[in-house]
């Protein structure tokens, strides 16, 4: 069983605050989760192969092409656009 004194040193090591009250609930709750794992370590799986995923589906990649655009397709494109600067379209930076 996981102690109050060792959630509480969990919690300071995430900078996170919790009351005794709140250590004692996730004390018992991360006691639980620890004791499911350890079932889970029961488990035989020698014979069983690692999967990482299950769908069978693949990546589906294609060739980067650059396809010039006509001026009347360009001027479409801008009209479409909130901003444009010098032929370009102007986004708001996002830092």
């Amino acid at each position: 069983m996981i102690s109050k004194s060792t959630v509480q040193h969990i919690a300071h090591l995430a900078k996170l605050k919790t009351s005794d009250v709140e250590a004692e609930k996730y004390a018992g709750e991360l006691s639980r989760v620890l004791d499911y794992i350890d079932q889970l370590k029961e488990v035989e799986t020698d014979k069983v192969i690692p999967t990482a995923q299950v769908t069978g589906l693949t990546n589906n990649l294609r060739e980067d092409k650059v396809v010039a655009w006509d001026e009347a397709e360009k001027a479409l494109a801008l009209k479409q656009a909130d901003i444009t600067e010098e032929g370009l379209v102007k986004v708001p930076k996002i830092i």
